[in-house]
Order: C-alpha cells, then sequence, then structure tokens
C-alpha cells in the first residue's frame, strides 16, 4: 500500500542518488524529509544502507575524474570527524550539529554571492590545515545526519574545479565517509535488520537518481551547476538552521 511515509522515502532515495550523480548537497534534504516520521540518527541510519549502494555507483560513473590533492586529505579528515562525532554523539545535542552545520552553509553562500571584485572570485588554493579542519567538520556534521555538504563546499567550491572533476572529488569522498559511519552506526546500536524489501526498493530508487544525476551535471554549464549547488545549499543551510535552532530552544523551554 502506498503511503505518505513510502512516497517520502522514495523521494529520499532519489535525492541521495542525485547528490551521488554530481548534484552535490541535494542528499542533505534526506535527512530532515525522513526525519518527519522519526528522529534524525534513526532517519541516518535507516537511509545509511541506500547511501553506501548509491556510493558505489557514483564512484564507478566518476572513476575518472577526481582531484587527487583534495582526496588525500579530506579523506583522513572526515574519517576523524567521524570518530569524533562517534565518541561525542551521546553527550551533544544532535540539533546542536544541525545548527552548526546551517550555519556553516549559510555563511559561505553569503560570503560567495557579495564578493563582486574579481580577486574573490579568482580560484583560491588549497592548504592542508584548513583541509584538515574543514574535513574533520564535513565528518562530524555527515556522521549525524548525512550533512556534510556545507562544510565540504565552503573549502571546495572557492578552489573552482572543473564541474566533473568537484562531482567526481565529492561522490568520491563522501563514498569514503559514509562507509566508515557502518561500525560507527553499529556500535551505537543505531542499525537494525529493518524492511530488507524496503531497503533493496529504496536502493533501485537512488541508483536511478544517480545515473539521472551524473545526466544533469554533464548538462548543465559551468555557471548554472555552481549556481544551482549554491541556491541548492542556501537553501539547505536554511532549513537547517532553523530545525537546529527550534530544537535548541525547545529543549531549553
Amino acid at each position: 500500500m502506498i503511503t505518505l511515509e513510502l512516497l517520502v522515502l522514495l523521494f529520499a532515495a532519489f535525492i541521495v542518488g542525485l547528490s551521488k550523480g554530481g548534484i552535490a548537497a541535494a542528499a542533505t534534504l534526506a535527512v530532515p524529509l525522513v526525519a518527519f516520521f522519526m528522529d534524525p540518527l534513526s532517519a541516518a541510519a535507516l537511509l545509511l544502507p541506500i547511501f553506501i549502494v548509491s556510493d558505489a555507483v557514483g564512484v564507478w560513473l566518476y572513476r575518472r575524474e577526481w582531484d587527487g590533492w583534495n582526496l588525500k586529505v579530506l579523506i583522513p579528515a572526515g574519517l576523524i570527524g567521524v570518530l569524533v562525532g562517534t565518541l561525542v554523539e551521546p553527550f551533544v545535542p544532535v540539533a546542536t550539529f544541525t545548527l552548526a552545520t546551517g550555519l556553516i552553509g549559510l555563511g559561505y553562500c553569503m560570503r560567495a554571492w557579495l564578493e563582486r571584485s574579481a580577486a574573490a572570485q579568482a580560484p583560491r588554493p588549497p592548504s592542508l590545515p584548513r583541509g584538515v579542519f574543514w574535513g574533520i567538520l564535513t565528518g562530524l556534521t555527515s556522521f549525524v545526519s548525512h550533512s556534510g555538504a556545507p562544510p565540504y563546499q565552503a573549502f571546495v567550491l572557492p578552489q573552482k574545479l572543473p564541474k566533473m572533476v568537484f562531482a567526481g572529488t565529492t561522490t568520491i569522498t563522501f563514498a569514503a565517509i559514509n562507509l566508515s559511519k557502518l561500525p560507527a552506526y553499529l556500535s551505537l546500536g543505531l542499525m537494525d535488520a529493518g524492511d530488507t524489501g524496503l531497503v533493496a526498493m529504496l536502493c533501485i530508487v537512488a541508483i536511478a537518481g544517480t545515473y539521472a544525476g551524473r545526466r544533469l551535471s554533464q548538462w548543465l554549464s559551468e555557471r548554472s551547476y555552481v549556481l544551482v549547488i549554491q541556491v541548492l545549499l542556501f537553501v539547505l543551510s536554511v532549513q537547517l538552521s532553523w530545525t537546529g535552532a527550534r530544537a535548541l530552544l525547545s529543549g531549553m523551554a
């Protein structure tokens, strides 16, 4: 029987696939959507197998398009962030991470849109200290709610990588981070057997979304692609900021 919850889950799986196909930041919508029916960490755990399956497809699609420097820095730093998340999750409200993630994304978008000079628009070379910092933050926020896109993009977007290299680097980075979450989620008791039939259905939808995201990334121009990513990031950051602030204020009441 088709229910609202099933439709939301199918849509969430499709946008997870879109993000792995190259429309980065789209997946950040998935957990907030599913969180209408369960707490955010449980929603993240339910979606993790879908992320991992679509990651595998995305990595194959982008196996020749990636930036080695970013992968060498962001993947190890992201794994450290997942470890930090595993250790602090029992002590820090999820809303704190949610609010911080949203504010990071908003800060990046506002800076990118307000800076008009040619110097501001020039590519910004990556640096190791910043890469480690943003990578750890990416892993930490991704662990909590699969919302690592804002800190990741705050570091990588200013580099102005070619759009397909950016998409491939994003897909491969988050594939490694998502895979590392599996033992972490298991250790915290967040994973259960669930409905294998439902998970299989969601995985098929996510795979279709991955191919659709790849095609859409190829079709968009460089400028349009960056604009789409930034608009998605802004909308998602507003939603995350509002959700986190509301939850924190409710807890204080």
